[in-house]
């Protein structure tokens, strides 16, 4: 789950319009043969617009989330799951029916992602997409190792601290490629994230244009079928196909924005929707979570719904500045959220209201997130790029 977190804006060249011929003229005919095959472009009017939307709706994934984590599961045979004492289901019922199903925040998170990297790499070199995704996922995580590690040692009991070489790994956010635990669990839709990014960066080597990432998808989304029944070990872990299609759903979204719909993309949109929604039933079938089918992919479809409208532009409008930092705080966020989060609810679950101790351990996280955000996140990724363009710069000028 990660949710990753990116900038929105794009600026393209607006496209003179073409004089019509004197009414004295007449038009030649077409010679026969095929039609010429015309580049797809961005509609002009939808030039140079950030979408204010999806940073919130990106914090609302998070917030989905930690409330789950919080107070959406029943299960006890976890230590963060046994923080209250007794199932939550008894403490909280009416807060426990609806954050059950705050773990599809997770999905969401992967649909934003592909919208995002898709809009954010158009036109990018390989380079530059490399550099973007350093910057912006290793500072606020290195951040929250840390602190979840110096929460897990000053308070314990609730969660065992790894150990000194386990933590270490993590550093490196490939844990799950070593089979070494994560300092927090909610690191494993990082794993995921970089899988996607992995792939992705075929694409963006190639040139982003519409045809490709269209093929893409088409390649990737067959892969992803044939995956499991593969039983290949190799082809299961880079095709990765319980996130794909959730991806997939996001790339088609940003060509839709981008280019506008067509029936190719709304089929492909329709395929996404109908193997997504076999996922997360097999998601609540592994008895992951206590949520039901109907209730979670009635809210993933309604999403889906929500950044359809997004893609076609009935949310340009929404320009609200407090967005942007909506959309900052995401990331830090999810990272920190759980162990930490959990742990505090284990000290402080008697000393007030079940319902006011989570929105107060949610307001606390918030606030550490603006602070990670604006005190870690921006100043390290600007070493950090710096120190990257160096490096490559360097590279490329090398010789021998």
């Amino acid at each position: 789950m990660v949710p990753m977190m990116h900038g929105l804006d794009r600026r393209h060249a607006r496209l003179p319009a073409q004089p019509l011929p004197p009414l004295a003229e007449t038009v030649p005919e077409r010679p026969p043969g095929p039609a010429p095959i015309r580049k797809r472009s961005a509609p002009p009017a939808r030039e140079g617009r950030r979408l204010y939307v999806i940073d919130g709706l990106r914090l609302l994934a998070a917030l989905l989330v930690a409330v789950h984590h919080y107070a959406g599961t029943d299960r006890l045979d976890q230590p963060g799951n046994n923080v209250w004492g007794r199932p939550v289901s008894e403490i909280m019922p009416t807060v426990f029916h609806f954050s059950t199903y705050g773990w599809i925040g997770v999905e969401i998170f992967f649909v934003i992602s592909g919208f995002v990297i898709c809009m954010s790499c158009w036109g990018r070199t390989p380079r530059q997409f490399f550099v973007s995704r350093v910057i912006r996922l290793y500072p606020a995580y290195w951040f929250a190792i840390a602190f979840t590690t110096a929460v897990v040692m000053a308070l314990p009991g609730v969660w065992e601290r790894l150990r000194l070489r386990n933590i270490l790994l993590n550093l490196t956010m490939l844990q799950s490629g070593s089979a070494s635990p994560h300092v927090d669990g909610v690191y494993w839709t990082l794993w995921t994230e970089l899988r996607f990014y992995l792939l992705f960066l075929v694409v963006v080597a190639m040139g982003l244009t519409y045809r490709r990432v269209v093929v893409f998808c088409c390649v990737w989304g067959t892969a992803a079928m044939l995956a499991p029944i593969s039983e290949l070990r190799l082809m299961i872990l880079i095709v990765n196909p319980v996130a794909a299609w959730f991806f997939i759903a996001g790339l088609v979204l940003y060509l839709m924005y981008r280019f506008g719909q067509d029936l190719l993309l709304w089929g492909m949109l329709a395929m996404s929707w109908l193997m997504a929604q076999m996922e997360i039933g097999r998601r609540i079938d592994s008895v992951e979570h206590v949520s039901g089918w109907r209730g979670s992919a009635l809210i993933y479809t309604a999403f889906l719904l929500f950044m359809v409208a997004v893609a076609l532009g009935h949310t340009d409008r929404v320009r609200w500045k407090w967005l942007v930092t909506a959309g900052a705080l995401t990331y830090p966020l999810y990272l920190t959220h759980y162990l930490a989060g959990t742990t505090l609810i284990s000290r402080l679950r008697d000393t007030m209201d079940p319902r006011l101790l989570v929105a107060v351990v949610i307001a606390a996280f918030l606030g550490l997130s603006w602070l990670v955000h604006r005190y870690v996140e921006r100043p390290a990724a600007r070493l950090l790029k710096s120190g990257l363009d160096t490096s490559f710069a360097r590279l490329r000028n090398a010789r021998g």
